[in-house]
C-alpha cells in the first residue's frame, strides 16, 4: 500500500530500523510477558526482598504493593530444548532469554525467581480469611507505586478478595501499576466480569487507559467479550476513545468480525467511520482481515465503501492485497469503485496481480477500466511478470491485456536498465513459461532499450535465448548506452561458444567483427571503465581517425582481460560465417600468442576456400530460414546450416 514496490501494511513502527524494532520487541517482552499462553496482561510470580521475607515470617506488616506484576513461570533450564541466553537490561537487571532452535523467543524473565509475598499468595489462592488476618496486622500504610494487591485480585479473578481490599482501601480502585494499568483494565484484560462489575460499582474509571491509551472498552473488544463490552457501556464508557494508533473499539471489533459487539458500539452512539492515524476506518480493517459479516453491518449503517486511507488505498485494495475473494465479491456487489488508484497510481487489479490470486483478478477485470490501467503507467501484466504469477499472467493475456504495454517514462526511470515491457521482466526472472506465453501472444522482443535477448544471453539461459530469437528478437541490435561496431549481444555470448554459434546460425553479423579502422597499423592502448567491466573505449583526449565513431571495436573487446584467452576459439567460429576478410594487427597478435592457434591464422589466410565462399553466398541470397526448403542433399543442407565442418560430394 505504501508504495509500488512494497505495499507494506500500516504500522506505528514503520519508521524504526530493524535494530530498533528488535530492541522494542525485547522491551515489550520484558514488560508484557503473558501470564498463561491464552491469558492476558501480566504473568505470575512476584518478587520480595530478603527484609520483606523475614518480616512476613515474623507476621509483621503485610505489603499491599509489589515491585512487579505476576510473571510467567520460566522453562526449566535443565530440560529446555533450545538455547538459554543471559543478558542485562539497561537498568542493570539480569535476565534470561529462552529461544527455540529456530530462534523463536519462548520466554524472557529474571535469572532468579524469588518467593511470593504472603499477602499476594493469599490473594492468588483466594484465601479470604488469611488475607483479612494479614491486613489486620498491616494497618493502612500508604500505597507505594507498583503492582498493588487490587491488581493481583483482579488478575486472578478473586472477587471476594477484591471486595475486602476495596472495603479496606477504596482509594486504590483507580491506582495504576507501573505499566499504567488500573485494576479494571487488568480484570477486563483477564476476562473476569464479576471483578470488573465490582470495580465499576466502586467508582472505577471506565475510561482509564494504559500507556498505549487502550481503554477497558478497547481491551474488552480485543478480548472479543460481548459481556464485558455491555458492562462497560452500561457504566458510561466512551465509545470512540482512541488508542495510540488511533484505533477505536469499533476498529478492533470489526477486524475480529464480532457483529454483536459492533452492533452494541454503534447503538451506544459510536461513529461508523472513525479514522485512525493513517486514515483507516473500521470498514477498511474488516476488509483487510477478510471479515464479510462486519463489512455488511458497517455498510448497512452508512460506512463509505470507497473511503481512502492516507496513501489513497481503498477497502478493495486491501481485500485484493490479502486475497480475500469473498470480500472482493461483496464490495463489488455494493458498487465499490475498482478504478480508484492509490497515491502510487496502482489500482486494485494491480494489487491482486501481485498477490497472485487468479480468482480475485478475474473478479476485478470486468470492473476495471483499461483506460485507467493505461493512465496508471503500468499494466497488471508487468506486475504478474515481475512477481512470477504465471496463472494470473495467462488470465490477463486471455482477457486481452496488451502484451506490449510499456511502463511510463516515470516508472521506467526507476530502473537503471530502463526496462519497460512485461517480456523483459519475465526474462529477468528466468521464467521460461512466462516468456513463452508472452511471445505466443505476440509480444515484441525489441521494444526495450536494453533488449530481453541481451538479458537472456547475459544469464546464459539458452531456453530464453532460443525463444526470443524464434520470436523475432534482433540479434544484431546495438545498445545506445554501450556503443559497439558489432552486435552488442556478442559481448555477452563470447564465453558461451554454443550460444555464440547459435546466434551466428540465426543471422548474427559476423562480418562486422572484422571491421577495424586501424587495420594492419598500430592500435592505441586499451582502457576499461570501471562502471562497465569489459567496456573498452578510446583513451581520454586521444582523437580517433577521421570517420571513426566512439563505438568499441570487436578487436578491442576481445582483448579485454578475462576474454582474451578465448580469442582463438571465438575467431575460429566467426571465420565459418564470413568470406574474404583481413585480420587486423591486434587479432593477429592474439593468434600468434598461442602456438595451437596458428591453424586458425592459416584458416583466415587469403584466398579462402571456394566451398566456404559458396556457403556464405548461398546463405546471403537464399536466407537462413529457407535453407531447409532447398532441393539439395541433406548433407549439403547441413553444411549450409553450419551443422557439419565439411561435406563430401
Amino acid at each position: 500500500m505504501a508504495d509500488a514496490a512494497g505495499w507494506d501494511d500500516y504500522s506505528a513502527y514503520g519508521d524504526l530500523s530493524d535494530d530498533e524494532l528488535l530492541r522494542l520487541a525485547v522491551e515489550r517482552s520484558l514488560l508484557d510477558a503473558p501470564a498463561e499462553p491464552a491469558a492476558g496482561l501480566r504473568p505470575p510470580d512476584l518478587k520480595v526482598n530478603k527484609v520483606q521475607r523475614v518480616a512476613s515470617e515474623q507476621q509483621g506488616p503485610a505489603h499491599y504493593s509489589s515491585p512487579n506484576p505476576p510473571r510467567q513461570k520460566p522453562p526449566d533450564v535443565k530440560t529446555f530444548e533450545g538455547s538459554v541466553s543471559p543478558f542485562t537490561t539497561g537498568a542493570g537487571k539480569k535476565m534470561l532469554a529462552f529461544r527455540k532452535w529456530d530462534g523463536t523467543l519462548v520466554h524472557v524473565g529474571p535469572e532468579l525467581q524469588e518467593k511470593e509475598e504472603p499477602l499476594f499468595q493469599a490473594i492468588r489462592a483466594g484465601d479470604v480469611a488469611h488475607l483479612k488476618a494479614l491486613m489486620a496486622s498491616s494497618g493502612t500504610d500508604p500505597m507505594p507505586p507498583g503492582w498493588l494487591a487490587v491488581h493481583q485480585a483482579a488478575f486472578y479473578g478473586q472477587e471476594a478478595c477484591l471486595r475486602v481490599l476495596l472495603s479496606a482501601q477504596p482509594g486504590t480502585v483507580n491506582k495504576r501499576s507501573e505499566h499504567g494499568e488500573t485494576s479494571l483494565l487488568v480484570a477486563v484484560g483477564r476476562e473476569h466480569p464479576p471483578c470488573a462489575r465490582l470495580l465499576l460499582e466502586n467508582a472505577a474509571d471506565p475510561d482509564a487507559a494504559n500507556r498505549d491509551r487502550e481503554t477497558p472498552l478497547y481491551k474488552a473488544c480485543e478480548r472479543d467479550n460481548p459481556a464485558l463490552v455491555a458492562l462497560l457501556l452500561n457504566h458510561g464508557a466512551a465509545v470512540d476513545a482512541k488508542c495510540f494508533q488511533g484505533w477505536t473499539a469499533l476498529h478492533e471489533a470489526a477486524c475480529r468480525n464480532n457483529v454483536e459487539i459492533c452492533q452494541m458500539l454503534l447503538k451506544a452512539g459510536g461513529k461508523h467511520s472513525p479514522k485512525d492515524n493513517y486514515g483507516i476506518t473500521p470498514l477498511f480493517t474488516a476488509a483487510q482481515s477478510g471479515q464479510v459479516a462486519s463489512l455488511r453491518l458497517l455498510v448497512k449503517h452508512g460506512a463509505d465503501i470507497n473511503s481512502q486511507a492516507a496513501d489513497g488505498a481503498t477497502a478493495l485494495h486491501e481485500a485484493a492485497k490479502n486475497g480475500h475473494a469473498d470480500v472482493v465479491e461483496f464490495l463489488l456487489s455494493q458498487e465499490a469503485d475498482a478504478n480508484i488508484a492509490g497515491k502510487a497510481g496502482l489500482l486494485p487489479l494491480h494489487i491482486a496481480a501481485r498477490k497472485g490470486s487468479d480468482t480475485v483478478v478475474s473478479m476485478l477485470m470486468p470492473a476495471t477500466s483499461k483506460t485507467r490501467v493505461r493512465r496508471a503507467g503500468i499494466s497488471p501484466l508487468h506486475v504478474a511478470a515481475e512477481h512470477n504469477r504465471d496463472d494470473v499472467l495467462e488470465t490477463l493475456i486471455r482477457a486481452g491485456f496488451d502484451v506490449n504495454a510499456q511502463l511510463c517514462e516515470e516508472r521506467s526511470r526507476l530502473y537503471e536498465d530502463r526496462r519497460s515491457t512485461p517480456l523483459y521482466l519475465a526474462v529477468v526472472n528466468y521464467n521460461v513459461d512466462n516468456v513463452r506465453a508472452l511471445l505466443d501472444a505476440g509480444a515484441d522482443p525489441n521494444l526495450d532499450v536494453f533488449g530481453p535477448l541481451l538479458v537472456a544471453a547475459r544469464q546464459g539461459c539458452i531456453e530464453n535465448v532460443t525463444l526470443l530469437v524464434e520470436g523475432g528478437a534482433d540479434i544484431n541490435a546495438r545498445v545506445p548506452t554501450h556503443p559497439t561496431t558489432f552486435p552488442a549481444i556478442f559481448m555477452l555470448a563470447m564465453k558461451y561458444l554454443p550460444m555464440f554459434k547459435y546466434l551466428l546460425d540465426n543471422g548474427g553479423d559476423a562480418l562486422s567483427c572484422f571491421d577495424c579502422v586501424y587495420g594492419n597499423g598500430p592500435h592505441p592502448p586499451l582502457q576499461t571503465t570501471r562502471s562497465h567491466p569489459g567496456h573498452l573505449g578510446f583513451i581520454e583526449g586521444q582523437r580517433p581517425p577521421v570517420g571513426v565513431t566512439r563505438g568499441v571495436q570487436f578487436c578491442e573487446m576481445i582483448s579485454a582481460p578475462g576474454i582474451s584467452r578465448w580469442a582463438g576459439p571465438i575467431i575460429d567460429v566467426l571465420l565459418d560465417y564470413v568470406g574474404h576478410v583481413r585480420l587486423c594487427s591486434r587479432l593477429l597478435d592474439h593468434l600468434d600468442s598461442f602456438d595451437d592457434w596458428s591453424v586458425i591464422k592459416d584458416k583466415a589466410a587469403l584466398p579462402r576456400r571456394l566451398l566456404q565462399l559458396c556457403r556464405v553466398r548461398v546463405v546471403q541470397v537464399v536466407g537462413r530460414r529457407r535453407l531447409k526448403s532447398l532441393p539439395l542433399p541433406a548433407s549439403l543442407v547441413r553444411f549450409l546450416q553450419h551443422r557439419e565442418a565439411s561435406v563430401d560430394f
